[in-house]
């Protein structure tokens, strides 16, 4: 399974987002079709053909704020939705 080296920004929430590839690593396997070992003339729909997870992933920035998903999730919007199956979700309490 082929891999990449990237690129990409760690936020205040933990989550590291890919910003870019660097650069592609071959598994030089003749069973993936990403790779350049896989035979041209292959039509086989078991070959690989997706890329494994990246190899390295290089931050080039840090930020205090929120990945998007995380943003989404935590904070409801204005209309008061929020997915409560997103884990670490803990509703506002409201002092009557």
């Amino acid at each position: 399974m082929c891999q990449h080296d990237s690129e990409g920004i760690q936020y205040g929430c933990g989550h590291y987002v890919k910003t870019r590839n660097v650069g592609k690593v071959d598994c030089s396997s003749r069973d993936c079709a990403l790779s350049s070992s896989h035979p041209s003339y292959c039509q086989s729909e078991h070959c690989n053909t997706l890329y494994g997870p990246d190899r390295s992933e290089t931050i080039t920035r840090f930020t205090a704020k929120w990945c998007t998903s995380c943003e989404q999730s935590y904070n409801p919007n204005q209309s008061g939705h929020y997915n409560p199956n997103h884990s670490g979700y803990q509703p506002k309490h409201h002092r009557y």
